[in-house]
């Protein structure tokens, strides 16, 4: 298998992930909200603070959706590693609250460094990619003096 289909392969997971864990949060905060690994839950009207989290998650999972499917793959692997530091927020968040570690490293920490190491390994496809493209397109010719 190709780098260009491992890449595609992780993309897509990462691009999926984000997708679902949005609706989860948007349309059942309470049944996704055990396993973010904090210690209180907001309650009354700081429950809407979950519907943010499932927002912000669907608009990422959206953002590098589109980009994947139209093709985009050197913005989506920038927009991958800026996409890894909203887990990696959600890990200090957790650990500064007193949360799991667990949950703040398995599962946040984790999350935050496939998201790098996609991002990382689209990066270095499409920067041989464009390397590869470069060297073989002739030279302009020379314009006389």
């Amino acid at each position: 298998m190709s780098l260009k289909n491992v890449n595609t392969v992780l993309a897509t997971a990462v691009v999926l992930f984000t997708l679902y864990l949005g609706v989860s949060f948007v349309l059942t905060p309470e049944t996704s909200a055990p396993g973010f690994g904090l210690p209180n839950w907001p309650s009354g009207d700081g429950g809407g603070f979950l519907i943010v989290k499932g927002s912000r998650e669907l608009a990422m999972g959206l953002a590098m959706g589109i980009l994947l499917v139209k093709g985009h793959r050197r913005a989506l692997g920038w927009v991958l590693l800026m996409v890894a530091v909203a887990p990696f927020g959600d890990m200090v968040n957790v650990l500064a609250h007193h949360g799991s570690m667990a949950a703040a490293f398995g599962i946040h920490g984790l999350t935050s460094a496939l998201i790098a190491v996609t991002g990382l390994l689209i990066l270095r496809e499409t920067g041989k990619a464009r390397k590869a493209q470069e060297a073989a397109a002739p030279a302009p010719a020379a314009q006389p003096a």
